[in-house]
């Protein structure tokens, strides 16, 4: 066990669950209002010009303590959509919109006006429709194919936002909530949420999947999948392919990601045992999957011609094969190791702050290393040294290369204290932590409770200086790295 954060960590941590207090209340302390049912649909409508069809309905209900003139809501951005035939209705009469001015850095928010102010205790239809087309020369925007299409979590679907004022509250889905798929026959289909019922009628399937809060955003796969099943490592994984794979090449594919799933469990423990299977598919058009590591990161991790994955939700992962089938593994291993680390559970997990924010790299580089062997680690260790230069400084305080050094802070814990205790001591914080986040204090508190050393001075010599120490530099500067010793090694 390791030691709980400082009293003053403990006293912000209660702000959240303050707000979280307040908004619970059932007398209502300022304006706002209650989604008391939710449906969206996605209707796919294949053919020479595809499209996505969205049609969003809310029964809404003013809960607050004063009438509301106007109802704000953070659509689909066009930087990453190209959206059509917008409409809003209320009670089915058209809503005007107009962007709200003040909130010009949030160019996705606008403001519908509603056609008399929402008296309290009143309740509402609010319908949401608009279409979503493929690109026109913006390379940065969804694309899909004729024949399959992929709604990313978070960004795509209408978000509500909470009325404005003092104590203003409002904007959050019911407890349940469902999310309907309209498909062409022939088509496989993936999405957040627990899976229901199918209707079939026109030529069409409706898949149908309830929605609960720990789904967090929902997303969408759908399309003429070729589907592969198979269990390794305690796993159930589909891989969802555009065309048929020789059975080899599958075979090859299910052993590395085995190789990798097992890395994971070793370092960061296993996956949650009402955990869903993982789900890995081919992107429906090369180029429009967009991971979250940034091209720089992914250059350090993986070879030229393979594009990392991107992370759909805690369960599934979108994959690039435009390089062909042989790099599968390798791209699709590290975005999994989001499902292991906590993407989905702990809401900060893409924003933290170095070196804790390198923790997905190098999870990521684990399964990679997994998959093609040791000499992976001397490897990225290189790269990430040769992309900071001698004597690098600090501007403003901030290190220039911060994610790089953060990557190489986590090899220095190897180094220093050996690959089965840093395992161990990761594998602690995140169990304890699920969920609620974590922060180097954490990850120093979880290794001192494993190796009993005061990581202290090792910690202010990486993270007080600015560069890489040069112990560290000159004993990687050989073509030939070395390896840690024996006597610490842990992963096969």
């Amino acid at each position: 066990m390791f030691r709980p954060r400082s009293n003053r960590v403990f006293r912000l941590a209660l702000l959240p669950a303050l707000a979280l207090w307040i908004s619970s209340c059932t007398v209502p302390l300022g304006p706002g209002y209650t989604i008391e049912k939710q449906t969206v649909q996605v209707h796919f409508v294949p053919g020479t010009d595809p499209r996505i069809a969205v049609d969003a309905n809310y029964d809404l209900r003013n809960s607050g303590t004063q009438p509301l003139p106007s109802i704000e809501i953070r659509l689909p951005g066009p930087r990453r959509f190209r959206v059509t035939q917008l409409r809003a209705e209320w009670d089915a009469a058209p809503l005007q919109s107009e962007p709200p001015s003040e909130f010009v850095s949030r160019p996705r928010d606008t403001l519908f006006v509603l056609p008399v102010p929402w008296p309290p205790r009143q309740g509402h239809r609010l319908h949401l429709a608009f279409e979503f087309g493929r690109p026109v020369g913006e390379a940065s925007q969804l694309n899909f194919a004729a024949d399959a299409f992929y709604l990313p979590a978070e960004g795509w679907d209408p978000e509500l936002i909470p009325a404005r004022g003092l104590f203003g509250s409002g904007g959050i889905p019911p407890k349940k909530w469902e999310l309907s798929v309209r498909v062409p026959q022939g088509f496989l289909v993936h999405a957040s949420g627990r899976e229901g019922k199918t209707e079939r009628a026109g030529g069409e399937n409706v898949v149908k999947f309830t929605q609960h809060p720990g789904d967090h955003y929902p997303f969408v796969v759908a399309g003429q999948y070729t589907a592969t099943r198979f269990d390794s490592a305690g796993q159930t994984i589909y891989i969802w392919t555009r065309t048929s794979q020789e059975q080899a090449a599958l075979q090859q594919a299910q052993d590395s990601l085995a190789r990798a799933i097992r890395a994971y469990d070793a370092v960061f423990g296993t996956r949650r045992k009402d955990a869903r299977a993982l789900w890995i598919a081919e992107c429906p058009v090369a180029g429009s999957c967009v991971p979250r590591l940034s091209p720089a990161m992914t250059r350090l991790l993986l070879p030229e011609n393979v594009t990392i994955a991107e992370v759909a939700s805690l369960d599934s992962v979108l994959v690039d094969l435009s390089a062909g089938f042989p790099g599968f593994a390798v791209a699709a291993a590290p975005s999994l190791a989001a499902s292991w680390l906590g993407y989905g559970q702990n809401p900060a997990f893409w924003e933290q702050e170095p070196p804790i924010s390198a923790l997905p790299i190098f999870a990521a580089a684990l399964g990679r290393e997994a998959i093609e062997g040791p000499q992976v680690r001397s490897e990225i260790i290189r790269r990430a040294l040769a992309s900071i230069p001698l004597g690098a400084q600090a501007q403003n305080g901030q290190e220039t290369h911060a994610r790089e050094k953060g990557l190489l802070f986590f090899y220095a814990l190897q180094d220093q204290y050996g690959q089965q205790p840093l395992a161990n001591a990761l594998r602690d914080m995140i169990q304890a932590r699920r969920q609620r986040g974590f922060n180097l204090d954490d990850l120093i508190a979880a290794l001192e409770a494993e190796t009993h050393q005061n990581t202290a001075a090792f910690v202010r010599l990486w993270l007080k200086h600015p560069g890489i120490p040069q112990e560290f530099r000159a004993r990687y500067a050989n073509d030939a790295a070395p390896a840690v010793t024996s006597s610490k090694e842990m992963l096969p």
